[in-house]
């Protein structure tokens, strides 16, 4: 018996219920994708800066796109989202360090947010604005980087991401995302939670070569036919999927992948955990303080006698004595 068969894993497994990602296939459509579901994760980087809400919802898109993404490296490395530009929202980083560690953050502008907010457009596409996202692959030391670049023109992720991969590797690619936040009886604030799936088609279907015959093309023009009736027919169950399913915490990866694709069969892979984990550290900030910065440099960020540096990513604080660096 074929254990991938999400038959045989059943419905409701509790290890792939929260903060976790599931990977399938549609082979009788020839797609492949994965879904997340994040809870406790997202919640910890979105409350670590207090984020207002568009902007939390925002950085919530990226960071799920960050693991849908990230979570295809096939080695130890990071993949670092990040963009740039002239929106409310100027720019944000989602670095996802493989296999299994997120961390973000975003700027933006408090006094343009407001305007936004006041003129109704506070979704994320108005909070982009115009400029760039680029996709950094960094596989370690001594070997190089790869980059893509997608144009930002008042898109939201979702189209974002598309672009991308039909720019950079020719992949169809429809991506579903979803942000909120879940109200828990006897608790005094929301939490956060977010889900996301990315749907890709492989065509196996190639182009007749010289010497076929002609019913060698015919067969091929028929398989390819069928193949790109296989990727609409993805498409439109992926189209259906709401925002209340992804967010749902009783509704698992593996309920919600039946929900849509029962008709078609869907093959599911060992889930894979993740989690929020920021790298900073005292050791790294204080080697930084002393290779980077000069003692001028150093002497301004004194604050009651001490050097103080927060992290951008996790908002943790380090302090240092001036003095130490002197030596």
């Amino acid at each position: 018996m074929n254990k991938n068969l999400l038959s045989d894993f059943g419905l409701d497994r509790e290890e792939s219920l929260d903060d976790v990602i599931v990977p399938f296939t549609l082979e009788k459509l020839d797609c492949r994708g994965r879904i997340v579901r994040l809870s406790k994760a997202i919640d910890n980087i979105l409350l670590a800066h207090d984020y207002p809400t568009p902007i939390a919802r925002a950085l919530g898109e990226a960071i799920v796109l960050g693991a849908l993404i990230g979570s295809s490296l096939k080695f130890e490395g990071r993949l670092i989202l990040q963009t740039q530009s002239d929106g409310v929202l100027n720019m944000l980083i989602v670095d996802f360090n493989a296999p299994d560690s997120l961390r973000a953050y975003a700027r933006f502008d408090e006094k343009a947010l407001l305007k936004k907010a006041e003129q109704g457009k506070i979704s994320t596409a108005d909070l982009l604005g115009k400029g760039h996202l680029a996709m950094t692959i960094d596989q370690g030391e001594n070997t190089e980087r790869y980059q893509g670049i997608v144009a930002l023109d008042n898109i939201g992720f979702e189209e974002i991401a598309e672009q991308y991969f039909t720019q950079s590797e020719q992949i169809p690619t429809m991506v579903r995302l979803a942000v909120g936040e879940l109200s828990i009886k006897g608790e005094k604030r929301a939490h956060w939670r977010a889900g996301g799936v990315l749907l890709q088609h492989l065509p196996k279907g190639e182009q007749a070569e010289k010497g076929d015959v002609d019913e060698d093309k015919e067969n091929r023009w028929q398989e390819n036919r069928w193949q790109e009736n296989g990727w609409s027919e993805a498409k439109a169950h992926l189209s259906t999927l709401g925002d209340e399913e992804l967010l749902d915490p009783q509704l698992s990866p593996e309920r919600l992948l039946f929900r849509l694709y029962h008709e078609s069969g869907v093959r599911i892979f060992n889930p894979t955990a993740l989690r929020d984990n920021c790298s900073c550290s005292a050791e790294r900030i204080e080697a930084m303080l002393a290779k980077s910065f000069s003692s001028k440099d150093r002497e301004n960020m004194l604050k009651n006698g001490e050097i103080e540096v927060a992290c951008e990513f996790c908002s943790s604080k380090y302090y240092f004595n001036p003095n130490q660096f002197e030596e």
